[in-house]
């Protein structure tokens, strides 16, 4: 809390004076970038991760279900404001995983359809799985969009050949 103080109190103090602001900016930024542990910042990565694949699943999900995706069905979809949906839309179309058309129309890349089906397959299988021991379907469908982002392959395979027994 202590450094992002600081850092607001540079940004202020030096507000009209590029480069001590630059110089300032850039010292606040790296108290606070040693003052995070490497574990938050692995989970910050995560979080970011876990949300472009919530994302692709989405516009999968979407296309399927209506044959073509705009940013406003993914607001609509996941309950996200449109200022918010289309910032991720930007994100993933410079890491390669969406293409916007001109009139704005979004479609996974062969990238992004590999995430998003991955991500898909592994939501299904576990609704399937939870909902079989028992548990409320909404309570399945809540939990399994936790699950799928954070099981190693390895470990989804294998509950995988549990669940849908060897083939």
């Amino acid at each position: 809390m202590y450094a992002k103080r600081r850092l607001g109190e540079a940004f202020l103090f030096s507000w009209g004076k590029e480069p001590a602001f630059s110089q300032r900016v850039y010292e606040m930024t790296g108290t606070l970038q040693r003052l995070l542990s490497a574990e938050e910042r692995k989970r910050a990565v995560k979080r970011i991760q876990e949300s472009a694949e919530n994302y692709l699943e989405t516009i999968l999900i979407l296309h399927e279900r209506k044959g073509s995706v705009r940013s406003i069905d993914i607001a609509a979809e996941m309950e996200f404001s449109k200022p918010s949906v289309s910032v991720a839309m930007k994100h993933l179309r410079e890491k390669g995983h969406i293409t916007v058309s001109a009139d704005g129309l979004i479609s996974l890349t062969a990238e992004g359809r590999r995430i998003a089906e991955g991500v898909y397959e592994r939501h299904l299988l576990f609704t399937r799985w939870l909902s079989s021991l028992g548990v409320p379907q909404a309570v399945a469908e809540e939990d399994a969009c936790r699950i799928e982002h954070v099981i190693s392959e390895e470990t989804f395979r294998a509950i995988r050949r549990h669940v849908d027994g060897p083939n």
